[in-house]
């Protein structure tokens, strides 16, 4: 049995959780407030779901996926997660984490921050260009014809091939993006955001009631190599 272990259980933690569940994998969740506010959801999710600390989560997931806001990135336990394959579900958004100098000079990336917060675990960015409501709608068997793709970038190849699997297992392809260096290509505002997977796409976005569509690998690389910087 594999253990999916979440650091943040938002609207994208909570459907990584609930696509783990369905997928037979235990899933440990946690959040900033403690593990008594997530009973309602770990009753959701059934005797496969437990709540826990973020350090326990950490030291639990034989994957574990931080998705919190990445104002507060250094608050995510650095000692648990040493040796650990790390998905990094952040996006920048300045309105609500304050300016980020290297950043706003695009001289890293949201994923290289994590990872040097996380010195000794594999950061690969993933699950970060979807909208919630579409990564629980759009998940589908593999083999299926209308299964969608999500990309993926990170510097380590194992890291990269073990996310791989998860994304397979929750319901999805993975697109090989490049390192954390190139995770920008799939960062808000790119045509790889969310607008792949929307059904009526609004410029660079997409309404709270899109629908969803599927977005297969074909589609996502179109994407991603259409991406610009400044």
């Amino acid at each position: 049995m594999s253990t999916l272990g979440l650091i943040g259980s938002g609207h994208i933690g909570s459907t990584l959780a609930r696509l783990g569940v369905a997928a037979g994998l235990d899933v440990v969740l946690s959040n900033s407030r403690g593990p008594e506010t997530l009973a309602g959801l770990v009753a959701e999710l059934g005797p496969r779901a437990r709540a826990a600390t973020p350090a326990e989560a950490a030291a639990a997931g034989d994957w574990v996926v931080v998705t919190v806001p990445l104002k507060n990135y250094r608050q995510v336990p650095v000692a648990p997660l040493a040796g650990k394959v790390v998905l990094d579900t952040d996006n920048y958004y300045p309105e609500r984490d304050g300016r980020i100098a290297e950043l706003d000079a695009e001289e890293t990336t949201t994923s290289e921050l994590l990872q040097r917060h996380l010195p000794d675990a594999q950061v690969v960015k993933a699950f970060n260009n979807i909208y919630y409501g579409h990564l629980a709608a759009l998940a589908r068997p593999s083999g299926a014809s209308d299964r969608s793709a999500l990309p993926i970038a990170g510097d380590d190849p194992d890291a990269k091939a073990a996310a791989t699997r998860l994304l397979d297992l929750l319901g999805y392809d993975a697109v090989d993006a490049g390192p954390l260096a190139d995770s920008w290509r799939f960062q808000r505002d790119t045509p790889a955001y969310v607008v792949p997977y929307a059904k009526n796409p609004q410029g660079l976005g997409i309404s709270a009631d899109d629908p969803g569509t599927s977005a297969d690998a074909a589609t996502l690389r179109a994407a991603l190599a259409a991406a610009r910087r400044g």
